[in-house]
């Protein structure tokens, strides 16, 4: 296919794209990360939407000078096939445990909210079949998931409210009561919280206005760092110290606050609507890790997303206790880090390369 039949993403496709991956879990323990500042992490979030702001501009460009090829083509190209393939498996096997990460961790805010007693075996089966389905249908389909998602989960922010009005207005007052090192921690932890915007350089080929790609771009990272803002500001009015750091899923329990007669657990309803985020964030991961698993075989098979979802299913269902499982997790999250940097090193050798080119 030729690169001007693969743009197919709008700019409501890529805005949203970008928006709703950065949404997964997450947000709902973004407080919790934070809580080593206590209630002076309020702030927390404008860095991190300034961080994202930065980082992604050597993604948009190091893409916009190799417009038809994704990440595992580039590092082909400026790293040689052999080693740019063994970078791409990594990333794929990468890609694997995250959407495992991703996966379990809302299954176990199922297990300790709603089933308790329950296994969720089958819950994750049906999950893993929503998600090849979704992937089958292209970015395209993937993207307009996401912005139908965007438009069903957002009147969850409503439900804010109560938190606002049951809070103390004075916790929103940062004392910059922590020491330096607090303050990196904070950012090394929650920082993972709005993950997956660099998800843009596998679908970049497909976006039909590329000039234009790092702009739609930061309006999806805002609404994303609006929404973090907004929710670690009412848990900041709204929780102690002490549950700012103890209690997990907090943003979830938010919802406890509301008062609806007809309603009797606002939480669960709130766990309902929640698993069409995750299901927005683990598609494109996926859609990208098929496409990874593509460039490394050199051929492309609808069958790819099945061994990736499979590799899932054996990673989530692994006979290990839960504190191993979860180290393993961390750690393929915390690589992230370096997918985020690697493209200013792909910037420098490109310059590198181009400047021999011309010198010969």
């Amino acid at each position: 296919m030729s690169p001007k039949n693969l743009k197919v993403l709008g700019v409501y496709h890529v805005i949203f794209l970008v928006q709703n991956t950065m949404v997964g879990t997450g947000l709902l323990s973004a407080p919790q990360r934070l809580s080593v500042l206590g209630y002076s992490q309020v702030l927390m979030p404008i860095y991190f939407g300034i961080i994202a702001t930065i980082t992604i501009w050597p993604m948009v460009w190091i893409c916009s000078q190799y417009k038809g090829d994704n990440l595992f083509r580039i590092n082909e190209i400026l790293l040689g096939k052999w080693m740019g393939k063994g970078i791409n498996v990594l990333i794929v096997l990468h890609f694997t445990l995250l959407i495992s990460a991703v996966v379990s961790n809302y299954m176990n805010l199922i297990q300790s909210t709603a089933l308790p007693e329950q296994t969720t075996t089958v819950t994750i089966i049906l999950v893993l079949l929503l998600l090849t389905y979704i992937v089958n249908g292209g970015i395209k389909t993937i993207a307009r998931f996401c912005t139908l998602t965007f438009f069903l989960a957002m009147p969850m922010v409503y439900f804010l409210r109560w938190g606002i009005e049951k809070g103390d207005l004075s916790h929103i007052f940062p004392l910059f009561n922590f020491t330096s090192k607090e303050f990196f921690k904070a950012m090394q932890q929650g920082y993972l919280s709005i993950l997956g915007y660099e998800l843009i350089m596998f679908y970049f080929p497909y976006i039909i206005d590329q000039k234009k790609a790092f702009k739609h771009a930061m309006i999806g990272i805002w609404i994303t760092i609006s929404l973090v803002f907004i929710t670690t500001l009412v848990s900041v009015m709204y929780y102690s110290e002490w549950q700012l750091e103890h209690v997990e899923f907090s943003v979830l329990h938010l919802f406890k606050a509301g008062e609806f007669s007809f309603v009797e657990r606002i939480d669960i309803m709130g766990i309902t609507f929640w698993v069409s985020l995750i299901l927005t964030t683990a598609s494109v991961y996926l859609w990208s890790a098929r496409k990874g698993l593509d460039s490394i075989r050199s051929k492309k098979s609808r069958y790819h997303v099945y061994f990736i979802a499979a590799a899932i299913f054996g990673v989530i269902m692994l006979p290990v206790n839960r504190e191993f499982q979860q180290k393993l997790f961390d750690a393929s999250i915390y690589i992230e880090y370096i997918v985020i940097l690697w493209p200013i090193f792909l910037c420098l050798i490109h310059l590198v390369r181009k400047k021999q080119v011309k010198s010969k």
